[in-house]
């Protein structure tokens, strides 16, 4: 091949190649991003944080628009979202009830019905009571529920029949008695009824509570996980996220952590999902994402691909075993 040739089919394949890079594909206008949950809540700030981060950052040229869609607990962000086929356009984050929702309504829905993105991060639940509570520790709170009649101790959490109602059933199962479970619209509302004792404990996720904790209006007794948080920074009267005790080493056999990610609708193209995976390592990239974790002690697990895709899988079945054991089935 003569030098003349060579020079051309190397212009036509560096043409070639930046023809495809122009083509990659990007949103063409706003993206919507659906929280199936109220306002306040953990899943609600973190949409929140990733729409200011993506635009402090500038990772993207359109904007994302945060929408709560928590009707039917969260069923009615869910079924929008699994009838936009092919739209890129629109996004949706997920918590469990990605897998209650369907089993206890029976709603026509599954998280198979999307397209999966990134898993951002696990959220941790604590047991919470008012600062003013005569329970100091997590034992204290149980051996008070072994004493009293049924139902006397009053357990505020997000929805019916979901993570937090979950937990609360494991609870009873440690301390051999009812409590009355009374369900709120968003975790920021159940923070704000147990600062205002108008229930004995929650069941709330960290990122929902802190602000209160900070003030010295609520005590965190215990964290639902097999490990204490990682989180040293003092913020508490002198407490750290890691100075909270496993519910375990207290005696109380539970342990439950919820997910964080995202979703897309079905049937998009594997450039535009491509696209959404790449943005969100981005905003995990960045010094403020890091600092989001730490103040809301999540658990730092990201996941994309097969790997989310196989934890999915296996997080519904053991949901559906939860939801049975805890009579909260469809029936």
């Amino acid at each position: 091949m003569t030098f003349r040739w060579k020079k051309l089919l190397s212009t036509l394949t560096l043409a070639a190649v930046a023809g495809a890079a122009q083509a990659a594909w990007e949103p063409a206008k706003p993206v919507e991003f659906v929280v199936p949950a109220g306002t306040g809540g953990g899943a609600d700030q973190m949409a929140r944080f990733i729409q200011g981060v993506v635009a402090k950052h500038k990772l993207m040229k359109q904007s994302i628009v945060v929408v709560n869609k928590g009707g039917g607990a969260g069923a009615e962000g869910f079924l929008e979202v699994k009838g936009a086929s092919r739209d890129p356009h629109k996004l949706i984050i997920t918590l469990s009830n990605l897998f209650t929702t369907p089993l206890a309504t029976g709603v026509p829905f599954n998280w198979r019905d999307m397209t999966p993105v990134s898993m951002m991060a696990l959220d941790q639940f604590i047991l919470w009571v008012n600062a003013e509570s005569p329970y100091k520790s997590a034992k204290d709170f149980i051996e008070a529920a072994k004493a009293q009649p049924n139902n006397t101790l009053k357990i505020g959490g997000t929805g019916s029949k979901q993570e937090d109602q979950i937990i609360a059933v494991m609870l009873e199962g440690v301390a051999g008695k009812k409590l009355t479970y009374i369900p709120y619209k968003g975790g920021g509302e159940v923070a704000v009824q147990l600062v205002g004792n108008h229930v004995t404990a929650t069941v709330n996720n960290p990122i929902e509570a802190e602000s209160h904790w900070r003030a010295g209006k609520l005590r965190a007794l215990c964290v639902f996980d097999k490990d204490r948080l990682p989180y040293a920074t003092k913020l508490s009267h002198g407490m750290s996220w890691q100075d909270v005790p496993t519910c375990s080493s207290a005696g109380i056999s539970a342990e439950y952590v919820m997910l964080r990610g995202i979703f897309m609708p079905p049937n998009v193209t594997k450039e535009q999902q491509a696209f959404y995976v790449d943005l969100m390592a981005k905003v995990r990239a960045t010094p403020d994402w890091k600092e989001f974790m730490e103040k809301g002690a999540f658990r730092q697990t990201a996941l994309t691909g097969d790997a989310y895709f196989d934890w999915l899988g296996k997080t519904e079945q053991m949901h559906r075993e939860l939801m049975k054991k805890a009579g909260f089935m469809a029936q």
